[in-house]
């Protein structure tokens, strides 16, 4: 396994959990447990070849369309908007489909491309980019439906499709969705409001008192440098456990937790960028080879994408869009997601650092290693 997504893992659980522990201390057992899970989770599916991942891909594709056009119908929520997000069948059997979607398009788009080159049938993969985002859309869903459709861009150019090509991809699409543009809006007022509420509070502080934002914010700044610590007296923050929780570990941990986060997923993306560049030095490419390449860019962009998402909207930049701080945040959908691209990420490095020019039996890893 590679010692840097180990290290970046352990760290962000841990902080997450600390985090919990700061917003909602009754939540800990809960959440120490799912991370315990978790950990076993990308352990196991680690020592997977990708060739076992790519032959899964596309029923798993085809299973995470079910559950989003299954949100639409059962689907439960509606703190904003009346949106669905959630599949709930009672107990503890609740998640959200749109975060294994997210999974489920690197791993089909890997498989496709491996499978066809990236030169051939862009039409195909991108009507698979179209129709997982446009359920999540439905939902209605606009920061993981965002999320989605830039995954899917990254995917098609990490499988070495060319710039034009992606280029004339997103004119056309953006052609042919600005006449429905208006209608959504219309019909989920929720997002234009997030959206002056955003810009207001940029001209005044304070339109209409003290915004979450402005509340993440006080968190962080009480944190001062090294944190109080999660036992110490603190305000409410709403959504401190999950779409705030940057301002939980900030008020524990202070700017060094912060700083560790962000050391983490840099460490996730020099791991991911790793597997393509390895993989670039490697003639012939095999299919598999060029499949766990585009998983592990696919499956490190999931993750960090999402964490910068979070954190802008944490800093003001974005508008409150509700997507959660991946492997820190309270949410077990997120997490398990999550935790299974982390054992891709591991699956494709060891592949590509195997076939690399110059390795011996006697210099090549052992599997999981």
């Amino acid at each position: 396994m590679s010692l840097n997504l180990v290290i970046a893992q352990c760290l962000l659980l841990m902080l997450g959990l600390i985090g919990v522990a700061t917003a909602e201390p009754n939540m800990v057992p809960d959440h120490a447990t799912k991370i315990l899970i978790a950990l076993a989770l990308t352990f196991v599916l680690s020592r997977l070849r990708p060739k076992a991942f790519l032959k899964l891909a596309t029923p798993f594709w085809i299973f995470s369309l079910a559950l989003l056009a299954l949100v639409l119908f059962i689907g439960v929520g509606g703190e904003w908007g009346g949106g669905r997000r959630w599949l709930d069948f009672g107990g503890p059997v609740r998640f959200q489909p749109s975060e294994f979607a997210k999974l489920a398009l690197v791993l089909q788009l890997a498989s496709f491309f491996a499978r066809r080159g990236p030169g051939k049938k862009l039409l195909s993969a991108t009507m698979m980019i179209v129709t997982t985002t446009l359920l999540v859309l439905l939902e209605p869903d606009l920061g993981t439906t965002v999320l989605v459709f830039s995954l899917g861009i990254v995917l098609m150019y990490a499988a070495g499709v060319r710039f034009t090509s992606i280029g004339l991809i997103l004119a056309a699409l953006t052609l042919f969705a600005l006449p429905f543009a208006s209608i959504y809006l219309e019909k989920n007022p929720y997002i234009l409001e997030r959206i002056r509420g955003h810009q207001e509070s940029k001209i005044d502080a304070r339109p209409e008192g003290a915004t979450q934002i402005d509340l993440a914010h006080r968190d962080m700044r009480d944190g001062g440098v090294y944190g109080q610590g999660p036992d110490a007296p603190k305000y409410y923050l709403p959504a401190g456990h999950t779409d705030m929780v940057i301002a939980s570990v900030g008020f524990s941990t202070g700017l060094l937790g912060v700083a560790t986060i962000i050391f983490a997923y840099w460490l996730i993306v020099q791991s991911g960028l790793s597997a393509a560049e390895w993989a670039s030095r490697i003639r012939p490419l095999t299919p598999e080879l060029h499949g766990a390449s585009i998983m592990a860019t696919g499956a490190m962009f999931m993750i960090v994408g999402q964490a910068f998402v979070n954190l802008a909207v944490a800093v003001g930049v974005f508008p409150v869009t509700g997507v959660p701080l991946p492997l820190v945040s309270y949410g077990f959908s997120s997490l398990l997601a999550k935790s299974v691209a982390f054992a891709v990420m591991h699956s494709a490095l060891r592949e590509v650092h195997r076939h690399l020019p110059g390795k011996t039996p006697e210099t090549i890893p052992a599997a999981g290693d």
